[in-house]
């Protein structure tokens, strides 16, 4: 079942932007779905001034919850930034509403994926399922093994070469990867709720 649309209009100070269709439940859903009130943001850009990836991200925290708000699915869904976005929890810390704009990020980005979203950053992407790999193969992440497949995956064997170098030297990456005694407990992490 689709969720009704209705054609919108917005003007900004210095360009029109023209909204073809608008998701009237997609705000609800995403509260609904990320446990946070998304409608208590006044837009006072504390979560931008605070985030220390701003300037990759084509849209700032608090205009990724006006694209929510506004039933803007496929802008929202399609953005840089929720890719971008690390879950650090700076912007929610900063956020004077107490908005956990960490969980909207992730809510945007489990959708983009369930849905079949065109995924701005594919990068990131592969980046992400590597870590989760890792995570799930030894209970932990194991830096150089998600770097060396990471790497495979996009084809860039030498790009940050140096760093990955420097990072041996100073013991930051262990050769080989350790795996935590419980594993069949994160194991079961990466099975479905339903079918455990």
């Amino acid at each position: 079942m689709n969720p009704p649309k209705a054609a919108l209009k917005l003007w900004s100070a210095d360009n029109r932007i023209v909204l073809a269709e608008q998701d009237r439940f997609l705000a609800r859903d995403i509260q609904r779905l990320s446990g946070t009130n998304l409608n208590r943001c006044y837009h006072c850009r504390s979560c931008g001034n605070a985030c220390p990836f701003i300037r990759g991200m084509d849209y700032p925290p608090n205009a990724i919850i006006r694209l929510v708000q506004y039933g803007l699915r496929r802008q929202a869904l399609e953005s840089h930034t929720i890719w971008i976005c690390v879950g650090c929890h700076t912007c929610s810390v900063q956020c004077p509403m107490g908005i956990d704009i960490a969980a909207i990020m992730a809510t945007l980005r489990r959708l983009a994926l369930e849905e079949g979203a065109m995924i701005a950053e594919t990068n990131i992407l592969d980046f992400h399922r590597e870590v989760l790999h890792s995570i799930k193969q030894y209970g932990r992440a194991h830096k150089l093994g998600i770097m060396l497949r990471y790497k495979a995956r996009v084809h860039q064997w030498f790009a940050d070469l140096d760093v990955g170098l420097r990072m041996l030297a100073k013991r930051k990456m262990d050769l080989k990867a350790s795996r935590v005694q419980a594993i069949d407990e994160i194991t079961r992490l990466f099975i479905p709720h339903w079918k455990r």
